[in-house]
């Protein structure tokens, strides 16, 4: 295949010579002053693409790790693969106002069908990998897409199944088509094929992506980004080359970004908050991006890269928490004595370095448990070098977030919807105030409304939803004001957010209760991986739980209680106790009108086939109410 990447292992970042991150961020400022860089003066995704393949052609753009091996993509092969999969489109009568859908795991090729789409004036449709076959046949129709790209033959099977029910879908290609060439369907290409196509015509025009990125209008839908459908069915979000560049401009405004920069792409690119550290940013500032094995070895790359900013979910921080917490545990008596010993220290000098109260001997303990623990911990979690970690997507619990703080790991939270086309807010380095969610990049304006919702406006403002109208004016006002559906506050310019509004709870004796922030002060425990706060016209607040089961698991084994499944251990009275123990004490960080003062283990985990989690692995608080009536309902009339 013609400019195919090298298959000699690359170097990663982590290996070079380079001085490694310090055991807290380096000084980094808030800057406004706009980099003079040619590809901020394209309009669209496209264009800053052939900007940066212009300018920096060899530089290594993307990295793809396959069979234990780093391999390395330039910004100018990037670019001619982006143009071959772009021109094999056009020939098969893709255009402006198309669909392409996308349903693969993160990987290069994501990229490709997802600029090329855009390059042609088409749409980019993500699907996400995890979907059943029924919500891939929703979205495919509800977009009317023509063309879908394919990871593998689990994906090809999922269109098999509703093959008959797509009349629009033209073609599908498959990236890795082992397994699939007997399927009889004529609509099936190879990727192999599909791109050696498009490079075959490319030779023919080679002025052929030059004269389609110079027809692009900005302002039209370049991608459709579908919401996780927490309150119901998900809505396709359409977002310009406007909105996507305005966005990551004045997001990039407020930070140092550079070539240098290392991200590892591993959340879902369906998600509009991973477009913007494996798109958006990379098209903007240069940033190279690093595509695992699989998504069982995130860790491992996480390891390996050492990125230098890193965005992780909520679930992924409280993840990494249990997991440190259970080793420490079960490490020696001497490690678990000095960690606990500098970890404790770490919160206490980090407070004080915020109080600008830092002394001499602060400086020596630091350096000691860099020297003893910190070092240890951030690179076993490869973060050493991370000098912006942000969470986002979902909120976090403070608690968690000042823990990270304690080994040196500035966790900078941030707040922005698919809408937005991503961030609206974020947490300075040098005025990281946990609770909050940041302040607003510049491009928007912001106030609060009458009844406490959040309302933002400006240039990343969304084009509208896909196919639904009204959607859309219930969200964009007539003034240009975006209703988010969050409640929150503003002070000193810092964005709290207290609740969506449409999930608030008011208990019987009135009270307004946020279930996020109840739900958060209970899974800081390395026990508890999902919690539903309910207490709706209730006379009190309960909860369902659903068990961490690896780490009940190592906490039951230690204690020698046997157990067959998660079933047969969340009915473990031993297990009941200790949620006992975990609920009690998150209640300790909750008003009294807040506190979970019963609760029931859900009987098996939550799945996003059976409609209780979205793809984001968000709960569906409609579907959960609905399932576990009975069980929610034995709460209160045993209470």
């Amino acid at each position: 295949m013609a400019n195919s990447p090298s298959t000699a292992p690359a170097a990663l970042p982590s290996e070079r010579a380079e001085a490694p991150r310090r055991s807290t961020p380096p000084a980094r400022h808030l800057s406004v002053a706009p980099k003079d860089a040619q590809a901020r003066l394209e309009p669209t995704l496209p264009g800053r693409l052939r900007a940066f393949a212009q300018t920096c052609g060899d530089q290594p753009a993307l990295r793809q790790k396959r069979r234990g091996l780093w391999e390395e993509v330039s910004w100018s092969d990037y670019y001619a693969r982006v143009s071959a999969t772009a021109r094999v489109l056009a020939e098969h009568g893709i255009g402006p106002g198309d669909h392409v859908a996308i349903l693969s795991d993160n990987r290069p090729e994501w990229l490709y069908a997802d600029l090329a789409a855009q390059a042609l004036g088409a749409r980019s449709v993500g699907i996400y990998a995890t979907s059943p076959a029924s919500d891939v046949a929703m979205l495919l129709q509800h977009s009317e897409s023509k063309v879908l790209f394919c990871e593998d033959q689990e994906q090809v099977d999922k269109f098999m199944e509703v093959a008959g029910e797509l009349p629009s879908l033209q073609q599908v290609v498959v990236f890795e088509p082992r397994g699939t060439r007997g399927y009889p369907d004529a609509r099936l290409t190879p990727w192999s094929e599909f791109l050696a196509g498009g490079e075959a015509l490319m030779r023919d025009d080679g002025a052929f992506m030059t004269r389609c990125i110079a027809e692009l209008d900005p302002d039209a839908p370049a991608m459709v980004v579908y919401t996780s459908g927490t309150t119901g069915r998900p809505k396709g979000a359409m977002i310009s080359s406007r909105n996507a560049c305005e966005m990551i401009d004045s997001f990039a405004t407020l930070f140092e970004f550079g070539p240098q920069e290392q991200v590892l792409s591993y959340l879902p690119l369906c998600h509009v908050a991973e477009k913007i550290y494996s798109v958006l940013l990379p098209l903007t500032e240069g940033v190279v991006v690093h595509f695992g094995e699989s998504i069982d070895t995130v860790q491992e790359d996480l390891r390996e890269v050492s990125p230098t900013v890193f965005l992780g979910v909520p679930r992924i921080w409280e993840k990494i928490h249990a997991a440190v917490t259970i080793k420490l545990k079960n490490a020696s008596w001497l490690k678990r004595t000095l960690s606990a010993f500098f970890l404790r220290k770490g919160q206490e000098i980090q407070a004080r370095r915020r109080r600008s109260e830092a002394t001499m001997l602060d400086r020596v303990m630091w350096a000691l448990g860099d020297l003893l623990i910190y070092r240890a911990l951030q690179e076993r979690l490869g973060l050493r070098r991370c000098w912006l970690p942000g969470s986002g997507a979902a909120p976090i619990a403070p608690e968690l977030l000042e823990w990270y703080r304690c080994f040196g790991v500035e966790i900078c939270e941030g707040y922005g919807m698919t809408e937005l086309a991503g961030v609206s807010h974020i947490n300075p380095l040098d005025g990281n105030r946990v609770g909050t969610v940041g302040v607003r990049i510049p491009a928007l304006e912001q106030r609060i409304a009458e009844d406490g919702e959040i309302l933002l406006r400006g240039p990343s403002v969304f084009v509208g939803y896909l196919h639904d109208e009204a959607a859309t004016r219930d969200t964009i006002d007539d003034e240009g004001w975006l209703h988010t559906g969050d409640i929150g506050c503003i002070e000193d310019g810092y964005l709290t957010i207290t609740g969506r509004k449409k999930e608030i709870l008011i208990t019987a004796g009135g009270k307004n209760l946020s279930p996020e922030r109840i739900e958060n002060a209970i899974k800081t425990s390395p026990y508890i991986k999902e919690v539903v706060a309910i207490g709706d016209r209730r006379k009190f607040v309960a909860a369902l739980v659903q068990i961490e089961y690896d780490t009940v698991g190592y906490w039951a084994q230690a204690r020698d209680i046997q157990y067959t499944s998660y079933q047969d251990l969340a009915g473990k009275d031993a297990v009941v106790a200790l949620v006992h123990e975990e609920i009690a004490r998150g209640n300790d960080g909750l008003a009294r009108v807040e506190q979970v003062r019963s609760f029931r283990i859900l009987p098996r985990q939550l799945q996003q086939d059976d409609g209780e989690l979205t793809p984001t692995q968000k709960v569906r608080r409609g579907a959960i109410n609905e399932r576990y009536g009975s069980l929610i309902e034995s709460i209160y009339t045993s209470a």
